[in-house]
């Protein structure tokens, strides 16, 4: 069905919207997959906090125009679907790569992150960084190491005094 005019600045409007707010972004061939499967990874797609929307080429390269996004323009050719992270920068390409595992069907194309474009190979890497959670916990644990090692050394010291007593007590007749 085709869109008039104000269709489609409202979809570039909405789209746009999301980029602003997107940590990355990943787009990927569809071709081939059924309704049923499309329904699954925008179920998906929702539980992961993921926009996923199946745009126009020439739409979506608007909507990404003065972003970080702007580096994906070139590669913008073809069926294809956009999933932008909202909540951590890997939550899109985990949601792709898991559902690409059981459809092949699904191919990425692009991966951009952080202003850069990345090879579709690597979807893995970008889908393996932390979520928030887990780098909060890995900073904490990280600065907290380093008070635990200190504490640990000025107990032992009378733990030390303690056994070198008991030793010598040992050592001694009765």
């Amino acid at each position: 069905m085709a869109l008039n005019l104000e269709q489609k600045k409202a979809v570039v409007a909405e789209v746009a919207e999301m980029v602003g707010t997107a940590h990355s972004a990943v787009a990927a061939e569809y071709q081939g997959l059924s309704v049923a499967d499309m329904t699954d990874l925008r179920k998906k797609a929702r539980d992961s906090e993921v926009y996923l929307r199946v745009i126009k080429n020439s739409l979506a390269k608007r909507a990404v125009q003065g972003t970080e996004f702007e580096c994906m323009t070139e590669g913008m050719s073809g069926p294809l679907l956009y999933a932008f992270s909202q909540n951590d920068p890997g939550s899109a390409a985990r949601v792709i790569r898991d559902f690409s595992k059981e459809n092949d069907q699904l191919v990425v194309k692009l991966v951009a992150l952080g202003g850069r474009l990345f090879e579709a190979s690597e979807l893995k890497r970008v889908a393996d960084l932390p979520t928030r959670d887990e780098a909060i916990s890995q900073l904490m644990a990280v600065m907290k190491a380093p008070l635990d090692k200190f504490a640990r050394t000025l107990n032992e010291v009378p733990g030390k005094l303690v056994r070198t007593l008991a030793a010598v007590k040992d050592s001694k007749p009765a």
